[in-house]
């Protein structure tokens, strides 16, 4: 078995899942950086010291997680970490539609199906066939964390708060999916909690990255923080939704 902790990172051959990585390698945790394309993920991982390995890895296609996890068992024999970061925001959004247009062309009375079920595939099914693939690997080690990347956006009692700035753009496609993810955080929080295996999620905040088309106003430094302070922290919560610095935010 590796003789150190073995932490697999989804969608981090940039952003916020790049300096994930990049900070827990410089904890000593060997870090597997999931990328959908695997060229991406290895040029990726030459900017990042300590042990840090690409994995390819399409939380959309069933086949690439079972490989992944088959991989991480005989290359490793252990999973002690899980960051589920991997996400989009939209499929057909136009090029220089603003957020709040794009809210109006998908609201409940005229979303299209196809945009609304390819958001949820990455951001949420795919998250419950990465956590169900790695499941058996982490319930092997010590001390199991899972933390999946959130969104305030998610937060029914904020958006149900008619002074919450955001309520607006509210809608089925990528806020409520991140609802959904919460759902599936509280599920897995419960499911484990017996075990000992934490299960939370966190917002890293309005970060610029290509989900937003680099709109946002934090730096990723300042995007992954809370994500690697919840997954090593030795608290011992569980189900939590947190912000930094462990500023709960309401479901």
């Amino acid at each position: 078995m590796h003789n150190k902790p073995v932490a697999l990172v989804t969608g981090a051959n940039q952003g916020i899942g790049l300096q994930i990585a990049k900070e827990l390698a410089a904890k000593n945790i060997t870090v597997l950086a999931g990328s959908r394309n695997l060229g991406r993920g290895e040029e990726a991982v030459k900017t990042i010291e300590g042990e840090v390995h690409a994995l390819q890895l399409d939380v959309t296609d069933a086949g690439s997680i079972t490989a992944a996890a088959k991989h991480i068992r005989e290359a490793y024999g252990r999973l002690d970490l899980l960051i589920q970061n991997a996400a989009i925001s939209n499929m057909n959004r136009p090029p220089g539609q603003s957020v709040e247009d794009y809210a109006k062309a998908t609201r409940p009375s005229n979303v299209s199906l196809e945009e609304m079920r390819a958001v949820w595939e990455t951001n949420v099914f795919g998250v419950l066939m990465v956590y169900q693939a790695m499941l058996p690997l982490l319930r092997e080690a010590p001390d199991a964390r899972i933390v999946n990347i959130s969104s305030g956006l998610g937060s029914l009692t904020a958006s149900s708060d008619h002074s919450y700035a955001y309520r607006g753009i509210f809608g089925p496609v990528y806020p409520a999916s991140k609802t959904a993810l919460n759902a599936l955080t509280v599920a897995m929080a419960i499911e484990l909690e017996n075990e000992g295996i934490k299960v939370n999620a966190v917002s890293p905040g309005y970060t610029s990255t290509s989900l937003n088309n680099y709109t946002g106003t934090d730096t990723v430094e300042q995007g992954a923080r809370e994500a690697v302070r919840v997954a090593l922290s030795q608290d011992g919560a569980t189900g939590r939704f947190t912000r930094w610095e462990n500023e709960t935010i309401p479901w």
